[in-house]
């Protein structure tokens, strides 16, 4: 029986600047398609365009692949690298007569088009060169190669997105494949590395749709397979406007430095203009069994940080501590920030279940975990020290005295604080501000019994010493 074909993706971008938003959904859209089917995830730097190309651009981008956790075979494939690869399928394709010599210049294409502009007519470019006879070429004289694409009929794109698109012939013109210094054009050069890298599958923005109607030409001239085309929309911002940074942030790297895991950024994307039923959130091992190119809609998706949030906060709250404590960690790094010391790690653990349960964010966590990261003695900030006048002073030295020898346990905390507040006629409430400016310096707080056990016993009595006298 014949076996299947194993799945190949790409994702090919080129090198000019940071990785955007929708290009890394379209990174795990192939990525989670080709790995959901045992297949191959390639990367290819397209990178012809070498005035704009950096290499710094081209690290920003596997630096962004790799903190969203995909991953690729083998090594990145520069196109630039196969230029010589390029021309010999141009010259191919010339000596097979499915392509031709173009003398005409610059300035004779632009006539053409004054011309028929003014005649009202359609300006593609309609070669003179296209059957002329081998012997009037001009000798010595520079050339392009111009694909012979059918004048007639329709091109026909079965995409699995989009459905069918048809594209009239006559609309689409002699393509350039190879410049007369002899550099292949993009539109060329990605159809031979196509084929060259064995790509099933194409998936990439609907801005490529006409690209695809232009490129399977090539394919068909060279008998090569086409590949499997899906059409992605574009992510618009909230309102419904193509992305951009009016609407805040479009790099990556922006997403990242506002601390939102990893694993997070790789649900919400996904839902970014495919679904699985009505599935908001779900893990790896769920995306990787439920992506297919049937769930991909065909309207924009929309940004929406809201939802963002919500997606960061529910896996926040389902990561097991040490997974949380090196995300924690790594966006420190990330951020130039110190790394977490030994004490400061050992202060966090009891706290963490409390903490992720409400964070939407590493920052917002991490702003919680603010009384475990500061060190004696404790500065109140202005808010914070605004609850400390005479009476709550008195009260914290009071329970400072109660705690002593005090088990420390949540329960028996409990009843220090309530029986010293019901001594000065007071309800619990109003020791638990103080409470709060002692242990951390600020108003908002996790619950202050949270804190003191995160604490200990002997830091919790040093800080309230400190501020009580």
């Amino acid at each position: 029986m014949p076996t299947e074909t194993p799945v190949v993706t790409r994702f090919a971008p080129s090198p000019t600047g940071y990785l955007h938003i929708g290009g890394a959904r379209t990174a795990l859209f192939n990525w989670l398609f080709a790995r959901g089917r045992g297949g191959k995830f390639l990367l290819r730097i397209e990178d012809t365009d070498r005035a704009r190309s950096t290499p710094e651009a081209t690290q920003a981008i596997l630096d962004g692949l790799n903190w969203l956790g995909l991953d690729w075979d083998g090594a990145p494939v520069s196109q630039f690298a196969g230029v010589a690869r390029h021309a010999e399928v141009a010259r191919q394709m010339l000596a097979a007569g499915s392509a031709y010599k173009c003398f005409s210049t610059a300035a004779e294409i632009e006539a053409f088009r004054e011309a028929a502009r003014a005649a009202g007519r359609s300006t593609l470019f309609l070669s003179p060169w296209r059957d002329a006879d081998p012997s009037t070429y001009p000798e010595g004289a520079p050339y392009v190669i111009r694909l012979r694409a059918p004048r007639t009929g329709q091109t026909v794109i079965q995409d699995a997105v989009q459905g069918d698109v048809t594209f009239a012939n006559e609309q689409l013109d002699d393509m350039v494949l190879l410049r007369s210094d002899g550099t292949p054009t993009y539109m060329h050069a990605v159809v031979v590395d196509d084929h060259d890298m064995g790509v099933t599958h194409v998936i990439r923005g609907d801005d490529h749709l006409t690209n695809a109607a232009r490129q399977v030409q090539i394919f068909d001239a060279m008998g090569w397979p086409r590949p499997v085309f899906a059409h992605i929309p574009l992510i618009h911002g909230t309102d419904g406007k193509k992305l951009s940074k009016r609407h805040g942030a479009v790099g990556l790297q922006e997403y990242a430095a506002m601390g939102y895991p990893a694993e997070a950024m790789r649900n919400y994307l996904a839902r970014l203009g495919w679904s699985h039923g009505d599935d908001e959130l779900f893990d790896d091992a769920q995306a990787l069994a439920w992506f297919d190119l049937s769930g991909i809609n065909r309207a924009p998706a929309r940004l929406d940080f809201k939802k963002l949030e919500h997606v960061s906060g529910w896996h926040i709250a389902r990561m097991d501590d040490e997974t949380l404590l090196a995300e924690l960690r790594a966006f420190l790094r990330a951020n130039a920030q110190p790394d977490l010391s030994d004490r400061q790690i050992a202060r966090l653990r009891p706290i963490l279940p409390a903490l992720k349960e409400k964070a939407k964010t590493l920052p917002a966590l991490l702003e919680q975990a603010h009384f475990a990261l500061i060190e004696r003695p404790v500065s109140p900030d202005e808010k914070a020290a605004d609850t400390l006048d005479s009476v709550s002073l008195g009260m914290l030295g009071q329970l400072t005295a109660a705690l002593q020898h005090a088990s420390w346990t949540r329960d028996e905390l409990e009843q220090a604080a309530k029986s010293v507040a019901e001594a000065n006629g007071l309800g619990l409430g109003k020791i638990a501000a103080p409470l709060r400016a002692a242990l951390a310096g600020k108003t908002h707080t996790p619950s202050v019994f949270d804190m003191m056990l995160a604490l200990g016993r002997d830091e919790t009595l040093a800080r309230l010493t400190d501020l009580a006298g």
